[in-house]
C-alpha cells in the first residue's frame, strides 16, 4: 500500500463511521454533504489534522542511501565533490555527481562548527538545513494519544447510532411497546371471526372507553385487565387490536418475552416506562402477548425473590393496583398456559376477566373463510359449507395459511382463480405436510396400501367413527400414507369413540400382521397415539377399572417429583395395556371378517394411490352409522 493509498482508505473508513448509517462507496465522498451540524465539522477537522501529520512523516526521507563514515564525508566535501548537504536532526545527507550518501554526526553539534573544526570551508557548498523535531514531537504526542482517541471516537459511535428505544443505548430501561395510534389503520370487530362469544364480552370494554361516564355514575368498577386464554391460532393478538380499533384509542403493545434483558432490573425499568407512558394518553390499552413468558408462579425455582423475572411480574402486580378510579386504562394480554400463571396475577382487581377463545366450530370457520378470501379470486363451484366442514380442528391461522397455499397452487399452474382442487390440497397440505417423491419397492407399496386399508376398514366397520374422507399411499411429511376422516364437531368424547379410535388406529398393524405374518415400523405414530390416548383415559378421564380418579398430577416445577406410587403405577401401565391389546384384538377381528374387503381395497389403493370418499363408499358400501350421529353443530370443547 502507498503512502497516498492509506490516507485515502483511512479517510473514507473514518467518514463511514462519523457518518453512521449507508452511504455511496466512492474514494472521496463531498463532505460538504454530510457535514450537518459542529459535531461533525469537528470529527472531520481533526481527522484531516492527523492524515496531514502522517503524511508529512511518511514523505520524510526513507533512508536507502549509501552510509558512509562522518570522516569520509569531510574528506568529500574537501574534494569538492559534494554539491548540496541536507541536514535532518543527526543526519546528514551529501548529494554528490552519481549518487546521495548519508552520514551521522553526534547529537546537539553544530554542523558548521564541525567542518570549520576540520578546517572544510562551507562557503562554497549548499547547505539546507530541515529541523523538524518540534513537528516529530508532536507527531509522537499524537501516536501516543491515537488509542485514546478511537477508542472515544467508537463510544460515540456507539452511542449516537445505536438502534433502540428513543435511538440511545441508554434506553435500555424504556419500553419497546409498539404504539397503534388513532391514525394507524384500524381493525375492528368486523375483521374477526368466529369467536363471536369473546366479541360480545370485549363489548363491555369498549363501551367503558367510550363512555367511562356511565359506569361511575352507578358505582360500578370495570374491569382493570383482561385475560385472553385459548390455543394458539384462534386470534388473540388480532383480537385485542380489534378492541382499540373499536374504542378508537392507542393500542400498546408488547410480547412477554421483551421485557427481559441480561442487566438486573430492566424488565421493571421497562413496565414502569410502558405504562407512565400509556397513562400519559389514557384512555388507551395496553396489550402484553404471550404473558406465561414473565407470569409464571412465583417461588418456583432456586432464585427466589431476587429473580429478574419476578422482579418484573412485582412491578407489572404494583402497576395494576396502582390504577385510580379515574384512569381509563385496560390492560390486556393472552396466553395459552392460564394454568401456569401466578395466582396474583389473576385476582380480582388485576386480570379479574377471563375471555376463552376455542378452536372455530363450522359456523365460525365457514366466516373466518370469507374474511381471508375477500382479497383473492376464487372459483364460483367452490363450496364453502364443504370446506368449513372438511377442516374441523383448524385455527384461526391454519384457515388463512390454507387459503394462502391453495392461492400459491393456482398461481403455480398459471390459474387465474382458487378452485375446489387446489383448497382440497391445501388444507391437507397445512395438516399433513406437501407431497414426497420416495423410492418404494413394489413390496413396501404393497404393505403401505394394506396397513391403510386397514385403518379404512375397521374406521368404516365402527358405528362412533367419522366417515371416510380419503385414502392415499402417497408420502407426506414423515408418513408414507395417510388415511383420513371427515370429523363432526364434538362437545365431549365418549368411551365408545374413544376405544374405536383406538381400534382404528391400530388397524394398520392388525393388517400387515394378519396379511403379511409381519409388523412393521410403520406403525409407530400410530401406537403412539393409541397409547396416549388410552392412558388419558386412565389417568384423566376415569375411564377405566381404577375408577374415576385423577391419577395425572401437574407438576408445578421440573424438580417436583412423581406423586404417584410405584404400585399404582403398574396399576395404570396394566390398565393402559390392557385398552391397547382390546383394540388391536378387534381390529384383527374385524378385518379377518372383512379380509376380501381389505384384499379389494388394497388393490384398487395399490392402483390409484388415492381414494377420494365416493369412491370409497362405492368400492366398499355405505358407512353403518348410529341413528341421530349428525348431531347440531355445537363449538369443540377446546
Amino acid at each position: 500500500m502507498t503512502s497516498v493509498e492509506f490516507p485515502a482508505l483511512v479517510c473514507y473508513n473514518f467518514h463511514l463511521m462519523a457518518a453512521g448509517r449507508k452511504t455511496k462507496k466512492t474514494l472521496f465522498p463531498r463532505l460538504n454533504k454530510k457535514v450537518k451540524n459542529w459535531k461533525n465539522l469537528l470529527i472531520y477537522g481533526s481527522v484531516f489534522i492527523f492524515l496531514g501529520l502522517l503524511l508529512i512523516g511518511v514523505n520524510q526521507p526513507t533512508g536507502t542511501q549509501d552510509s558512509i563514515p562522518l570522516s569520509q564525508a569531510i574528506q568529500e566535501v574537501k574534494r569538492g565533490n559534494v554539491k548540496e548537504i541536507e541536514v535532518h536532526d543527526n543526519k546528514l545527507v551529501l548529494k554528490l555527481e552519481d549518487k546521495n550518501v548519508e552520514a551521522f554526526k553526534e547529537p546537539g553539534s553544530n554542523v558548521y562548527t564541525l567542518f570549520k573544526d576540520a578546517g572544510v570551508d562551507l562557503s562554497k557548498t549548499k547547505v539546507s538545513i530541515n529541523d523538524k523535531t518540534t513537528l516529530n514531537n508532536w507527531i509522537s504526542i499524537f501516536a501516543s494519544l491515537l488509542p485514546i482517541l478511537l477508542m472515544v471516537g467508537f463510544f460515540y459511535f456507539i452511542f449516537s447510532h445505536a438502534r433502540g428505544a428513543q435511538d440511545s443505548v441508554f434506553s435500555f430501561g424504556q419500553s419497546k411497546a409498539k404504539l397503534y395510534s388513532k391514525d394507524t389503520p384500524k381493525i375492528t370487530f368486523a375483521d374477526v371471526a368466529g369467536v363471536d362469544e369473546a366479541k360480545k364480552e370485549l363489548e363491555e370494554i369498549v363501551d367503558f372507553l367510550k363512555n367511562p361516564g356511565k359506569y361511575k355514575s352507578i358505582g360500578a368498577r370495570t374491569p382493570k385487565g383482561v385475560l385472553m386464554i385459548g390455543p394458539a391460532g384462534t386470534g388473540k393478538t388480532l383480537l385485542a387490536r380489534a378492541t382499540a380499533g373499536e374504542a378508537n384509542v392507542p393500542f400498546f403493545s408488547i410480547a412477554g418475552s421483551e421485557f427481559m434483558e441480561m442487566l438486573v432490573g430492566v424488565g421493571a425499568s421497562r413496565v414502569r416506562d410502558l405504562f407512565g407512558t400509556a397513562k400519559k394518553s389514557q384512555p388507551a390499552i395496553i396489550f402484553i402477548d404471550e404473558i406465561d413468558a414473565i407470569g409464571r408462579q412465583r417461588a418456583s425455582g432456586f432464585m427466589g425473590g431476587h429473580d429478574e423475572r419476578e422482579q418484573t411480574l412485582n412491578q407489572i402486580l404494583v402497576e395494576m393496583d396502582g390504577f385510580s378510579p379515574n384512569e381509563q386504562l385496560v390492560v390486556m394480554a393472552a396466553t395459552n398456559r392460564p394454568d401456569i400463571l401466578d395466582p396474583a396475577l389473576v385476582r380480582p382487581g388485576r386480570f379479574d376477566r377471563r375471555v376463552a377463545l376455542e378452536l372455530p366450530d363450522v359456523e365460525g370457520r365457514k366466516n373466518i373463510l370469507g374474511i381471508h378470501a375477500k382479497n383473492k379470486p376464487m372459483d364460483i363451484k367452490v363450496d364453502w359449507d364443504k370446506v368449513a366442514k372438511r377442516t374441523v380442528g383448524f385455527s384461526g391461522a391454519d384457515l388463512e395459511n390454507m387459503l394462502n397455499e391453495a392461492a400459491i397452487r393456482a398461481a403455480r399452474n398459471n390459474r387465474k382463480k382458487v378452485d375446489m382442487a387446489d383448497l382440497e390440497e391445501a388444507a391437507t397440505k397445512v395438516k399433513l405436510g406437501p407431497e414426497k417423491k420416495r423410492l418404494q419397492t413394489e413390496q413396501d407399496r404393497k404393505m403401505t396400501a394394506y396397513h391403510e386399508a386397514g385403518h379404512a376398514l375397521v374406521g368404516w366397520e365402527m358405528p362412533h367413527i367419522d366417515p371416510i374422507h380419503r385414502i392415499s399411499i402417497v408420502s407426506r411429511g414423515m408418513s408414507l400414507g395417510h388415511t383420513m376422516t371427515e370429523p363432526i364437531d364434538r362437545v365431549h368424547e365418549t368411551k365408545s369413540h374413544l376405544i374405536e379410535e383406538i381400534a382404528m388406529m391400530l388397524g394398520g398393524q392388525a393388517a400387515e400382521r394378519l396379511v403379511f405374518n409381519d409388523i412393521t415400523t410403520g406403525a409407530s405414530n400410530d401406537i403412539e397415539r393409541a397409547t396416549n390416548i388410552a392412558r388419558a383415559m386412565v389417568m384423566r378421564f376415569g375411564m377405566s377399572s381404577l375408577g374415576p380418579v385423577t391419577l395425572e398430577i401437574q407438576k408445578e416445577t421440573p424438580y417436583d417429583t412423581d406423586s404417584l406410587s410405584p404400585e399404582m403405577q403398574a396399576k395404570v401401565d396394566n390398565e393402559v395395556k390392557k385398552i391397547i391389546d382390546e383394540g388391536l384384538d378387534e381390529a384383527t377381528r374385524v378385518l379377518k371378517r372383512l379380509r376380501k374387503k381389505l384384499d379389494l381395497l388394497a388393490e384398487e389403493l395399490l392402483k390409484q394411490e388415492t381414494i377420494e370418499s365416493e369412491g370409497f363408499e362405492k368400492l366398499i358400501g355405505p358407512k353403518k352409522m348410529l341413528p341421530g350421529h349428525k348431531p347440531t353443530i355445537l363449538p369443540i370443547e377446546a
